[in-house]
């Protein structure tokens, strides 16, 4: 069988647990988007975690909220559908195996991070599976990673947090990050603004996007609850935009995933991320912060 899941941490979890319950032959890293655009094919022989539902695949995990975006799953599906902390935790419950209990800890963490429940000590100088996570996040801006992420799975599976981060290929994503942790500030300093509660970054002018730990824009403007950030998707096809709830200042009441649904995405309420068409991107993140805005 094939495992389709999403190149981040909480992916990457997701692997470890269902690689060791079920025969996976092959693993592929697709974005949610693709799913939603039906841009990739399912089949009877996939897996799915942590993207939105698909009707032909054999089993389905997911942690998000259903939004109007995407295909509900029908009563009885094969899989599991929970609001949780991360996918890992839907998976790690759902098969209950003494199998799984060595990645207790993994799981525990993977809630940690896909759900920011982080402290400032974490972003300014994470450790340990906070730290790989950050390695395999796309937002991070480190680039292309399926090998990585394939050899991180493996890793996870018989190897100690120690001996992963003493590997060359995590050690120079590691490094990667530190260097460029004080020039991304700085950009974020030349493209960031407040406008009430919202912090709003644009990397459009930029012509590449620099590497930096995206939690950072909450250390600069502690006040506001909620950020916006737009940077152009592959070859300037469309706009992307994420949204995100201050993981210091958790009072918005906004729930991005519903806003990110209206404009063609989706996500959690503390999170979201849609495409916007480059002719109407201005008009929408206008729209999106006054959404924001309001909501408090």
């Amino acid at each position: 069988m094939r495992l389709v899941t999403r190149g981040d941490l909480d992916g990457v979890t997701s692997a470890v647990l269902i690689t060791t319950m079920e025969n996976i032959n092959s693993i592929e890293l697709i974005h949610p988007q693709d799913i939603t655009d039906k841009k990739f094919e399912i089949t009877g022989n996939d897996i799915m975690a942590n993207l939105p539902y698909h009707p032909k695949c054999a089993m389905w995990f997911d942690h998000h909220e259903l939004t109007a975006s995407n295909l509900k799953p029908p009563k009885g599906f094969k899989g599991r559908h929970a609001i949780a902390p991360s996918v890992a935790r839907v998976i790690y419950e759902y098969y209950s195996s003494e199998k799984l209990r060595k990645f207790e800890h993994l799981v525990r963490e993977t809630d940690r991070f896909d759900s920011a429940n982080l402290t400032v000590e974490d972003i300014t100088d994470p450790k340990e599976e906070i730290l790989l996570g950050f390695t395999i996040d796309s937002r991070s801006g480190i680039g292309r990673f399926k090998e990585y992420f394939r050899d991180l799975v493996e890793w996870l599976k018989t190897m100690s947090i120690k001996e992963i981060l003493s590997k060359p290929e995590v050690m120079e994503r590691t490094n990667l990050l530190r260097e460029n942790n004080a020039a991304f500030l700085k950009v974020l300093k030349e493209n960031s603004s407040k406008d009430g509660n919202v912090v709003f970054t644009d990397f459009r002018s930029l012509d590449r996007v620099p590497v930096g730990n995206r939690f950072l824009i909450y250390t600069l403007f502690p006040d506001t609850n909620v950020s916006v950030r737009a940077q152009w998707g592959p070859e300037k096809k469309f706009v992307a935009v994420t949204l995100g709830h201050n993981i210091f200042n958790r009072t918005s009441r906004s729930n991005c995933g519903h806003i990110c649904s209206d404009f063609g995405g989706g996500g959690h309420k503390g999170a979201g991320a849609c495409p916007l068409k480059p002719e109407k991107a201005d008009k929408q993140i206008k729209e999106i912060i006054g959404i924001l805005k309001k909501a408090g």
